[in-house]
């Protein structure tokens, strides 16, 4: 806290202590400072009205019978942190020094709808209004929140208030986390300690993803292999790993869900995902097994068989015991990343497609989903599927979870589907800090710029996506959701017009007793340091920190000497990696970064593509594999780029005749994410664009490996001597499809390249 803040602060308690409060009461009251209000998400109206508002064994909580599930709640909480409890009078008696009302009232703003409230704080009176139970529920989050941070973790026998009129209501009305529990198996407490966390910062709904091809979740009494089989793994040490949660389980977790207003969706993944599933039962697989559950990530092959009318019947019998334990209005079926190789080579599915006069495989995706729509519908319920069911034709009612970037929500809701938005690029807590950040996820928009005008009404919300390949533990798990997922709750409720990232950040740090309390591992905002670089003919390094109270200090690997705190931008002479670390309040800030760069001859050349730029992985568009930054072992560190199915085919201008010897180039291979090393690499030079020389490294050179790893290749231009050019031609030829063998056999293979290096 400022000295100028301290001043306003402590002039104001005066002021309360002259005016507003009784002669006994005292005057060093500990209230949040109304000019840094840390409430998140921030509400659309709050004003200060200069009251002081008391909690004590002596303030007594009014509620009607319609409310008693939200006076409960609040009492609850109010009277863990009191010494002694809260008075309950259900709006009759004598009228107490201070009082709580939870009052709902039919006639609101209009804005208000389901989930809107109003807060009123005066001296003696606290109200919470609203038109629904919802938006009482709404409310009490946000008055648990205006405690000061000691509230959370502290008994005391008076809490003081600072006295506010807000109006509040969201912006979009689904707002939500999904949680992968199969990957990972995660248990019902882990479940209800983020449904408790989803309703303190007002999201509304839990999306549970219970099935995959690595485990399945939930009981269905009608084929009991599914837990049998299904939910159990052999790991890579050969040791059984899984779990399931019960009915009953289940059953809690939707109550538990229900009590603070939190929907849980459930998704069951179909025709894809479903390996674990097909290991139990493979009558319902294109080739009848026998099939494992899978203990690695990635996308395979197997699928439920279109072509088997019995398929379906399973489907339908475990969909029916799904709804019976989820009230939901909307069902998951995934629909992504479903292979079709088992289809094209699966006699029962080509006769589906002739039979229903399908066009391809595609469309028999489309029949698919849609012949469980209709189910679902005829159950009053209604489909979600991830943007892939847009494949071949959308269903009638279907919405759709557009994750493979925005273009398939846009197109989804100018057909006048609705739908939620959680893309890549913005919204997936598995990835990194350095692809997604707090301040990445805070500058979301889920209305496309370019949506026609009158379909956003279309997009209902967004979700962030924690998929959990790679995360094995509660506190992993909590460090990549928190505060990430913060950032995303003020968006979708507050979407305000104007992001103040630097506000947002001082607000979430001020959470961190609160969510320590809840016993969530707090993790941090963003890498703390990143690298910028400017490529001309020089490369220049620049060191950046989103955040206002972190320094950066930096060393080279080759160096002896200790770190620098960095000062001002330097350029590229060497051939090493940068070490980064931040510092917040003296201690380490996240991780240390490295980044690879390589000093070479090739730097700031002008090159021009004949192969268009994927939008998922443009890298640092044509001056990528030019600008001396080396990809790490995360493809999706921005330093690699990614072309699907495609060649790369590039021609380069050194801008004046040099002499080279040899050029390195850097590959990714991850069969599991159908990424592969090239096929050939073409290699030409001239000196004046007329007469061209050649040399090339061919598919042999470089065997197909499944071990996911970086992939280096080099090639001597000439044996003898350097070979003098300005203009170059490179071609590096894609693996084209996926071979056969691998579980997406037939599919784009994805060519990843990060730097071309020249000596």
């Amino acid at each position: 806290m400022g000295l100028k803040t301290l001043i306003s602060f402590f002039l104001t308690l005066l002021l309360f202590s002259c005016s507003s409060l009784p002669d006994s009461e005292p005057v060093n009251v500990e209230i949040v400072d109304t000019d840094s209000l840390s409430l998140i998400p921030f509400p659309q109206q709050v004003d200060k009205n200069g009251n002081i508002f008391k909690v004590s064994s002596e303030t007594v909580l009014n509620f009607h019978d319609d409310t008693k599930n939200e006076g409960n709640y609040l009492l609850n909480h109010l009277n863990k942190q009191l010494s002694t409890p809260l008075k309950v009078n259900v709006w009759e008696g004598q009228a107490p020094s201070t009082s709580i009302y939870l009052d709902i009232q039919d006639s609101l703003f209009q804005d208000f709808k389901e989930e809107g409230y109003q807060i009123n704080i005066s001296k003696r009176e606290l109200r919470i209004h609203a038109q629904t139970n919802v938006g009482i529920m709404r409310g009490i989050q946000t008055l648990l929140q205006l405690f000061i941070p000691e509230f959370h973790s502290e008994k005391r026998d008076v809490w003081y208030l600072p006295g506010l009129d807000i109006i509040d209501y969201p912006q979009f009305q689904h707002r939500g986390l999904l949680l992968d529990v199969c990957r990972h198996f995660f248990d019902k407490d882990v479940v209800k300690k983020y449904i408790d966390a989803l309703a303190y910062y007002k999201m509304n709904v839990l999306h549970l993803h219970l099935t995959e091809d690595q485990g399945w979740r939930m009981p269905i009494d009608k084929y009991p292999l599914l837990n049998d089989i299904s939910s159990w793994r052999l790991d890579t040490n050969g040791n059984e790993y899984g779990g399931y949660y019960t009915k009953e389980d289940l059953k809690e977790i939707v109550a538990y869900a229900s009590e603070r207003h939190i929907t849980v969706i459930p998704e069951i993944e179909l025709p894809g995902h479903s390996q674990a599933a097909l290991a139990a039962y493979p009558q319902f697989s294109c080739n009848g097994g026998p099939i494992d559950v899978v203990n690695e990530w990635g996308v395979f092959k197997e699928i439920y068989c279109a072509g088997n009318d019995s398929t379906f019947l399973f489907l339908e019998d475990i969909l029916s015991e799904v709804l019976e334990i989820f009230p939901s209005t909307y069902i998951h079926i995934g629909g992504d990343e479903a292979p079709k190789f088992r289809w094209e080579h699966c006699t029962k599915c080509q006769k589906r497609m002739r039979d229903e006069g399908l066009a391809d495989e595609h469309a028999l995706q489309s029949y698919f989903i849609q012949r469980i729509e209709q189910f679902l519908n005829e159950k009053g319920r209604q489909l979600i599927g991830w943007d892939e069911i847009l494949e071949g034709g959308l269903s009638d009612n279907a919405t759709v979870q557009s994750w493979r970037g925005m273009e398939g929500g846009k197109k989804a809701a100018e057909m006048n589907h609705q739908v939620i938005m959680s893309p890549t690029s913005h919204c997936y807590l598995d990835y990194p800090l350095s692809s997604i950040d707090l301040e990445k996820i805070y500058s979301f928009d889920p209305i496309p710029a370019d949506i026609q005008s009158g379909k956003e009404d279309y997009i209902i919300g967004g979700e962030c996506n924690m998929w959990t390949e790679r995360v094995s533990d509660e506190d992993n798990l909590d460090s990549k959701v928190f505060p990430r997922i913060m950032g995303l709750a003020e968006v979708l409720w507050t979407y305000p017009e104007k992001r103040d990232f630097e506000n947002l950040y001082h607000r979430v740090r001020a959470h961190q007793p609160a969510l320590t309390a809840r016993g969530i591992n707090y993790g941090f905002e963003t890498t703390g340091a990143f690298i910028v670089v400017e490529t001309n003919n020089e490369v220049n390094i620049q060191l950046k920190t989103a955040l206002p109270d972190v320094i950066v200090k930096y060393r080279w690997l080759g160096d002896q000497d200790g770190f620098k705190v960095y000062s001002k931008s330097f350029q590229l002479d060497r051939t090493d990696t940068l070490i980064l670390q931040a510092f917040r309040d003296g201690k380490t800030y996240g991780d240390s970064i490295l980044q690879d760069f390589a000093y070479h001859k090739g730097i700031g050349a002008a090159v021009e593509y004949h192969t268009e730029l994927n939008p998922w992985y443009p890298g640092n568009g044509n001056q990528h594999l030019f600008d001396g930054v080396r990809g790490s072992a995360n493809f999706r560190d921005g330093n690699w780029q990614g072309f699907s199915g495609d060649d790369l085919i590039l021609s380069i201008d050194l801008g004046k005749l040099k002499s080279i010897s040899a050029a390195d180039f850097q590959f990714y291979h991850y069969p599991n994410a159908w990424i592969f090393m090239p096929k050939e690499i073409s290699f030409e030079w001239s000196v004046d664009q007329q007469n061209w020389s050649q040399t090339r490294i061919n598919q042999k050179m470089m065997e197909l490996n499944p071990e996911t790893r970086i992939v280096k290749a080099h090639m001597e231009l000439d044996d003898q001597n350097k070979v003098e050019a300005q203009y170059l031609k490179v071609v590096i030829k894609n693996y084209g499809k996926v071979p056969a063998g691998h579980d997406a056999e037939g599919e784009d293979a994805w060519l990843f390249v990060d730097e071309i290096v020249l000596y």
